[in-house]
């Protein structure tokens, strides 16, 4: 499946001690040049663990308030359980503007 920038999906996170995981929403930021590859931001309903706190959380399609983690991972698309929307326009830029000062663009 494809899946494009900006998109929030579900996929399963590993704890930290790697003795579990949990499904958990991330958002879309890229495509790696490997196939089936994709770039993604976590997101997280700790607030005060966030550096873009989505102002249209309900519009992308997620239950709680939350925000987007200060973090990139790449992970392989048959990892992604769903997808359960977009992010607005609004949180878009928020997110496009964030991420050019975490990699200094």
């Amino acid at each position: 499946m494809s899946y494009s920038r900006n998109e929030i999906v579900l996929l399963p996170i590993p704890f930290t001690d790697l003795s579990s995981r949990k499904v958990r929403p991330a958002v879309v930021i890229g495509h790696s040049r490997h196939p089936g590859d994709l770039f993604v931001a976590p997101i997280t309903s700790q607030l005060q663990n966030v550096a873009v706190p989505l102002q249209e959380w309900k519009v992308a399609g997620l239950n709680v308030p939350c925000g987007i983690k200060s973090q990139i991972a790449t992970i392989e698309d048959r990892l992604v359980v769903k997808s359960v929307g977009h992010l607005s326009d609004h949180d878009q830029n928020a997110l496009s503007s964030a991420l050019r000062g975490w990699l200094k663009l």
